[in-house]
């Protein structure tokens, strides 16, 4: 039977003799290539189904470890119980059963290419499980790990924990249709700064870029300076057509802000502008009601107050700015000015999830 014959007849290649795939392998090199080819052929062994290449794998993967090694891989391999190994990543679940299973009935491993007879165990898995026994996952580095999961998700662009915990102060900015509002916070938890600016009123009508460049120009020489600024991310869902106005306005002033704000990018190459998710500092205090975020005003003023009574506040405000403060919030009541008060909680979430160490 010719090559073309083969394919049309199904024949599994794998299911082949190393013969016949050899000739296969030569027709289809001849029928596909005109010159012949000056490199040398590619040899991965396949110890499932190429039954004199196991002695070449097992040869190749002892040369991936030392003597001491290999002793140590064995000691494991022959001395663990199923829920020791399944302690390791690569080996919980069925692989873990069959190596017991398969010690029990043949005796102890002998070397690590007799490892490639146990189910579920070829050439590249034998490789990642010898790993992973040599070099476990510590508690220390699996928190790490998951640390680093969280906090991609609560802040973009994805920035190193190390540059977090170096930080001395933020400064915390949450803009909506009508006012824009920071907060400045030292690593201790006081507050330095906190006002709002109503310049951001451009939803109505048309506005050339230089107007959105100079008025945000404005609002960003009013803010202090500080390790990073952190911006609000909104979650509006785009499929709504309403509201893609709204989500125009918010995109070309958190451009703004990135480009004004991020001075020396150019220069490092190093982030100071992050975005952090809005429902994330909510869930964080407990405000959010289903996909609904409820107001923060009452959580702030009672900041605000322990500040005053408590020796050891959350938040500390400087006795000077407290009256000011009270009066802030108390002249903006009648109109909602949420920009204010998620500011000062966006950056104490941010301390609290973010930069502070998790670690007991």
């Amino acid at each position: 039977m010719n090559f073309p014959s083969l394919l049309l007849a199904g024949v599994r290649w794998r299911c082949c003799p190393a013969s016949l795939r050899s000739s296969l392998f030569q027709a289809l090199h001849s029928s596909c290539c005109r010159e012949k080819s000056t490199a040398p052929p590619k040899i991965i062994p396949n110890v499932a189904f190429c039954g004199e290449n196991t002695t070449e794998s097992g040869n190749a993967l002892d040369k991936f470890f030392s003597s001491e090694q290999q002793a140590s891989i064995l000691r494991v391999l022959n001395t663990a119980s199923n829920k020791e190994l399944e302690a390791f990543k690569l080996l919980r679940g069925r692989k873990a059963t069959n190596i017991v299973e398969h010690r029990e009935k043949f005796g102890p491993f002998q070397n690590l290419e007799s490892l490639m007879n146990v189910p579920l165990f070829q050439y590249k898995t034998t490789i990642q499980v010898c790993n992973s026994i040599l070099f476990p996952e510590t508690k220390k580095k699996k928190r790490k790990l998951q640390e680093n999961r969280l906090l991609g998700k609560l802040i973009k662009p994805d920035i190193g924990r190390e540059r977090l915990k170096a930080l001395n102060s933020i400064v915390s900015i949450v803009f909506g249709t009508r006012r824009i509002a920071w907060a400045h916070l030292d690593r201790k938890m006081a507050v330095l700064d906190w006002q709002q600016d109503e310049r951001c009123r451009m939803m109505k009508g048309t506005y050339l870029s230089s107007v959105y460049l100079e008025e945000m120009s404005l609002v960003v020489s009013k803010m202090p300076k500080a390790d990073f600024y952190i911006l609000e991310k909104t979650g509006l869902p785009i499929q709504n057509s309403s509201l893609f106005p709204v989500l125009l306005h918010f995109h070309i002033v958190e451009a703004m802000l990135y480009t004004l704000l991020n001075k020396t990018f150019a220069q490092d190459g190093q982030h100071q502008v992050l975005s952090m998710n809005r429902n994330a500092v909510g869930k964080h205090f407990e405000l959010m009601i289903g996909d609904t975020r409820t107001s923060g005003k009452e959580l702030v003023k009672q900041f605000l107050s322990e500040s005053v009574l408590k020796a050891e506040a959350r938040v500390l405000f400087p006795s000077d700015k407290v009256v000011q403060y009270r009066q802030m919030i108390s002249s903006t009541e009648q109109n909602r000015v949420e920009e204010l008060y998620d500011s000062l909680l966006q950056a104490i979430a941010f301390y609290e999830l973010a930069a502070f160490d998790t670690e007991p």
